[in-house]
């Protein structure tokens, strides 16, 4: 597991129920593993945004930020946010129209019980730490 480097990003992950836990440190070890196998992505900072962890490519300035987090309200499931103000969850809904639950323009849902396609979840991961060199290419 990659070590937290962040004290308050640790605490609220130890306030997760175990389960819950478990399954957003898989997400955390992948967006951390897709970083460092992506070119132009650099070192990821983790910090918390509205009290979630969030990974920001501040050293690059290549990607938008990524969100994860739980919710008390919604016991069974856990989520991936994405800004909603980019065209990122569009672009997975048309890319993976089954292999996700998403939520609005920010978010892609995961049931507790259920292990997501991951695959299709590091190309999302890998499109939003590399969101702003793609529009930069393409501007």
């Amino acid at each position: 597991m990659t070590p937290f480097k962040n004290a308050n990003v640790q605490n609220v992950f130890e306030t997760y129920p175990v389960h819950i836990r478990q399954k957003l440190g898989l997400l955390r070890e992948l967006i951390f593993s897709v970083a460092s196998e992506t070119e132009g992505v650099g070192e990821l900072e983790e910090v918390l945004k509205w009290g979630e962890p969030a990974y920001l490519t501040v050293q690059s300035k290549s990607g938008s930020t990524i969100r994860m987090g739980w919710k008390a309200s919604r016991p069974e499931e856990y989520f991936l946010y994405f800004n909603c103000k980019t065209t990122l969850v569009e672009t997975f809904l048309l890319l993976f129209p089954n292999d996700f639950i998403f939520e609005g323009h920010r978010a892609i849902v995961f049931k507790g019980q259920n292990d997501p396609a991951v695959d299709a979840l590091r190309l999302c991961i890998e499109m939003a730490l590399t969101y702003h060199l793609k529009k930069s290419i393409t501007s």
